[in-house]
């Protein structure tokens, strides 16, 4: 249950420091790299047990990176009259750049430890294979959310364009659970207890953001269709994206 609990934490972390968050972003990615480069640095020197503990968990099976990913994108189930929506949603471009920075460990470890494998022919079993798959796939969807929530890119594109290119991160965030579910099934059948806990929590927690998004996705309609028959003007799902951040 080791993720719920870091999902607790990164919610609670961003809510309190998100007004230095907002207004130094450059510190904290600082911070987010130097975690990546400690890892590398723990990997291939060594550092003490109660140091490289958290960092396998944090960085090697990025746990966090996820865990900050589903908090921007559980920000966006929230209404938009929320005041925690308010409060929280001039973060998600910033929440989903530290993301993706400390997705970099991640990725390093894994296509070091199967790309080989797979290039040599070597044994491998097909869910794996198939989860290097869609790792692919999420290492390019990471590329393009990330850099394209920058500011300065942000600002160079059109807003129609940045929404539609934004908008994969319903795909990409699909594909995380994915990607999970392709690693922890096996030894979840066979009877691995912690498997099992992790495959729960992420399917539970994937499930809920997927119910919570049709709903505000179904009352949005409805708001539309209201607005369309009385006159009253309304907010799309596309300029609601288009003056937020990161999906």
């Amino acid at each position: 249950m080791n993720f719920l609990f870091l999902l607790i934490i990164a919610a609670v972390a961003a809510y309190l420091l998100r007004s230095p968050l907002k207004a130094h972003p450059s510190l904290f990615y600082s911070i987010a790299a130097m975690l990546v480069l400690l890892y590398f640095f723990g990997a291939t020197f060594g550092v003490p047990r109660w140091l490289w503990m958290p960092l396998v968990d944090l960085i090697q099976k990025c746990e966090l990176a996820v865990a900050l990913f589903a908090v921007v994108m559980l920000i966006g189930c929230l209404g938009k009259e929320q005041t925690l929506y308010r409060r929280m949603k001039p973060i998600r471009a910033e929440l989903s750049i530290i993301a993706c920075i400390l997705c970099l460990g991640h990725m390093a470890v894994y296509l070091g430890s199967y790309l080989p494998r797979l290039l040599g022919n070597a044994s491998i079993n097909s869910n794996v294979a198939v989860a290097f798959g869609v790792a692919v796939a999420l290492f390019v969807l990471l590329a393009l959310l990330g850099v394209t929530s920058l500011g300065i890119v942000k600002r160079a594109m059109s807003s129609r364009r940045w929404t539609r290119i934004q908008r994969f991160a319903y795909l990409f965030f699909a594909l995380i659970f994915c990607h999970l579910a392709l690693m922890l099934l096996p030894a979840a059948l066979h009877g691995g207890v912690a498997a099992q806990e992790s495959l729960f929590v992420y399917t539970a927690m994937f499930g809920a953001y997927g119910i919570l998004r049709l709903g505000k996705a179904a009352a949005e309609r409805h708001e539309q269709a209201r607005g369309n028959a009385t006159g009253a003007p309304s907010i799309t799902r596309e300029e609601e994206t288009s003056i937020g951040n990161a999906a």
